[in-house]
């Protein structure tokens, strides 16, 4: 059976997830407290970060952009990069997109600083970075409820590893409440078809102890 190690509020972690029963590959989830840099971690991973997937065959990769990769490469026949060239390109564009911009502008300014901080012991939340997050998050909903208005799916007419990436990162912001989902109802309705996908529920029923999702959290029908 592969593993992979995730951490609760990882984005990438969940992407890999979310990818993994999507393409019906059976895994065992571990949770990896990277912030106590245990020492067998590190010698699979030294940046010491998560999504680490262990295959069935012992192979050890990690970064998310890495794994979608390799997992494309081995199960050709479930691949959700696009069948084509250009669908390959755009779903890339895309899940890079969310992956990198959208986890620095506003992934990194929301959960890095509000959980993962109080987890590694940095000490106060940047309330600075915290602000430029909620101002990040509207341009990025926008774009959202853009290419949904002109598309099936974000990067065409079938659910990709675009969408996963971007619904990925937003569950991490909605957990905490600060999707203003109501300002963006295009994005909002695109998000309502990604929660009720049966592979992205297991991650709405994920805890941070200590901290209580939103009410809406898990509601399909928020």
């Amino acid at each position: 059976m592969r593993t992979l190690l995730h951490h609760w509020m990882s984005a990438p972690s969940r992407i890999v997830r979310v990818l993994l029963a999507e393409m019906s590959l059976p895994f065992d989830l571990e949770l990896e407290r990277t912030w106590e840099r245990r020492r067998e971690f590190l010698a699979m991973n030294p940046a010491g970060e998560v999504p680490v997937l262990i295959d069935e065959d012992g192979t050890t990769l990690t970064d998310a952009s890495v794994i979608w990769e390799y997992l494309a490469e081995v199960h050709p026949e479930s691949s959700l990069i696009g069948a084509d060239p250009v669908s390959r390109a755009e779903c890339r564009r895309l899940a890079n997109w969310f992956n990198v911009k959208f986890a620095f502008e506003v992934t990194e300014n929301l959960i890095g600083e509000k959980v993962l901080k109080r987890f590694q012991g940095q000490g106060y939340p940047n309330s600075d970075a915290i602000r430029a997050g909620k101002a990040n998050i509207h341009y990025h909903l926008d774009y959202i409820a853009f290419l949904a208005d002109r598309r099936n799916w974000l990067s065409g007419n079938s659910f990709s590893l675009a969408d996963i990436a971007a619904g990925a990162h937003l569950s991490t912001v909605d957990y905490l409440g600060d999707v203003p989902w109501d300002e963006h109802p295009g994005a909002k309705d695109w998000y309502a078809r990604i929660k009720s996908r049966p592979s992205f529920r297991p991650l709405l029923s994920d805890t941070i102890p200590g901290m209580t999702p939103v009410p809406h959290y898990a509601d399909l029908d928020f």
